[in-house]
């Protein structure tokens, strides 16, 4: 047994040769690997990097930490929260243009570190004890809100979208397949903003788990391959603005970091 770090770059290889230092490096994970397993790492790597490119969706998952609901004075749920994000509101970790943008006339953003849960294959009405089955592999996601525009939407008992689903709302790093996290409930998600620790928490916070989460939702809508659940976020969440710069990881697995600019509004056909 020993532990093997893989270099994911953006030019969607995996290497096991580039520098630390290199400017491809998108994402470095350490895992737990047994030698026997070593030669099949890379494969199973570049699949799981795979399942995004198919996603149909993203699923939000609000209000799953009690101590996040509490400090935005909401009731704890009894069921889980939903909410939907375009695929096009991803901005994957590496890419040279990363940034998280922030529309006119918003002067800031509400970061949200998530675990995020993303599915294997076509998954409809699954019972809670075969839910695992269909997880191809976890990524460290950011669901970024502008908080004035929810509080508006909310108040007028409208939906979230305009808040949630912007393009770069949802930056996400690469895959890292199932067979590296033993239990998703034993996991420690944390961010800073300009190397102040804003957030902390371990995922055994959640109020309603991963196998859970999939069967209710797939009992919803039908979770096709490369789908993502993000499942909520600790406490400490709060503004970032633009200029700053936010580095979030689980701790021992992975970490990405995004630049915050204001955003371009340049037709781009």
């Amino acid at each position: 047994m020993g532990l093997l770090c893989l270099i994911w770059t953006h030019s969607s290889r995996l290497s096991r040769s580039l520098p630390l230092s290199s400017p491809l490096l998108l994402v470095v994970y350490h895992l737990p690997i047994p030698s026997s397993q070593v030669a099949a790492l890379p494969a199973m790597a570049a699949a799981a990097q795979r399942l995004l490119a198919a996603s149909t969706k993203i699923v939000g998952v609000g209000r799953n930490y009690v101590a996040h609901a509490k400090e935005l004075g909401n009731p704890v749920p009894k069921e889980p929260v939903l909410f939907l994000k375009p695929t096009s509101s991803f901005l994957h970790a590496g890419v040279a243009t990363a940034a998280v943008e922030v529309p006119e006339p918003l002067e800031s953003l509400h970061h949200e570190v998530e675990l995020a849960v993303v599915i294997s294959r076509r998954a409809r009405d699954v019972p809670e004890a075969s839910a695992m089955d269909f997880v191809g592999g976890y990524a460290l996601a950011l669901d970024m809100t502008a908080r004035d525009l929810q509080s508006v939407a909310k108040s007028a008992g409208l939906p979230w979208t305009l808040a949630k689903a912007q393009d770069t709302f949802t930056p996400i790093s690469a895959v890292v397949p199932k067979s590296a996290v033993p239990n998703p409930d034993d996991l420690e998600l944390w961010l800073k903003v300009d190397d102040e620790l804003r957030q902390k928490g371990p995922t055994s916070d959640m109020i309603f788990k991963v196998p859970f989460l999939i069967s209710y939702i797939s009992s919803i809508m039908t979770l096709m391959e490369g789908d993502v659940i993000l499942t909520g976020t600790p406490e400490g969440v709060g503004p970032v603005r633009i200029g700053q710069k936010i580095k979030a990881g689980i701790t021992g697995l992975i970490e990405a970091e995004f630049d915050v600019q204001r955003r371009s509004r340049t037709f781009s056909p």
